[in-house]
């Protein structure tokens, strides 16, 4: 049976992959940040000569943000598909305004569940939970009418499709950065296990020397 929201569902992450898969081609790249977004990416199917790029092992929050302007600016025969957390998204936005002032179409899914996630399920606390922003308008803010650069908000299955083909048709040669709203615990059950598996050997008793 196909993965589908009923309708005004709220949109859960799984769908959204679903969606991301379904545009992918020889023409794009992926870029994944730390986090629920590299255990989904890894799940993806991709086509000959599809790029991919992700950073997991140094757990560098944050790093996406860079990644996918240094990627489109260096590969600009493809377009990005960035999957970044609110938490990553945080730490180094202010990149979104040299992709604009570069001219760089990468379409941007700013997964917003309302805090660092994969911490949450190493070692939870309210440390995790972070001060929301209105990012469409902090992105629009930075744009300020000079470049390219469209942004939308979306909250259900139906409002990412008509997002996804706005941003490959009408709006395909500029900047998109969507805003996707989910639940604080729809995670994939492989970040569940990774996190069950970090927490303990992180509480463990050290190791005598």
């Amino acid at each position: 049976m196909p993965l589908k929201c009923e309708k005004n569902e709220p949109l859960r992450v799984n769908i959204l992959f679903k969606h991301i898969q379904d545009m992918l081609s020889g023409d794009t790249a992926v870029i994944a940040e730390t986090g629920d977004s590299w255990f989904n990416c890894q799940k993806l199917r991709l086509p000959e000569n599809c790029g991919y790029e992700f950073q997991m092992q140094y757990g560098s929050i944050g790093w996406s943000v860079g990644a996918t302007l240094g990627y489109a600016q260096a590969a600009s025969d493809k377009r990005v598909i960035a999957c970044i957390g609110d938490g990553s998204f945080q730490v180094t936005a202010q990149d979104i305004s040299t992709m604009i002032r570069c001219g760089q179409k990468s379409i941007i899914f700013l997964i917003n569940n309302g805090g660092y996630t994969i911490e949450v399920e190493i070692h939870d606390g309210p440390y995790n939970v972070i001060k929301n922003w209105n990012y469409t308008g902090l992105v629009d803010a930075i744009h300020n009418g000079e470049g390219k650069c469209w942004t939308t908000k979306v909250r259900t299955e139906e409002e990412l499709i008509d997002a996804i083909a706005t941003a490959t048709g009408p709006h395909k040669d500029c900047l998109c950065f969507i805003e996707v709203i989910v639940h604080k615990d729809d995670t994939s059950k492989e970040l569940l296990e990774w996190g069950s598996r970090v927490s303990a050997a992180n509480s463990r008793a050290p190791n005598p020397q």
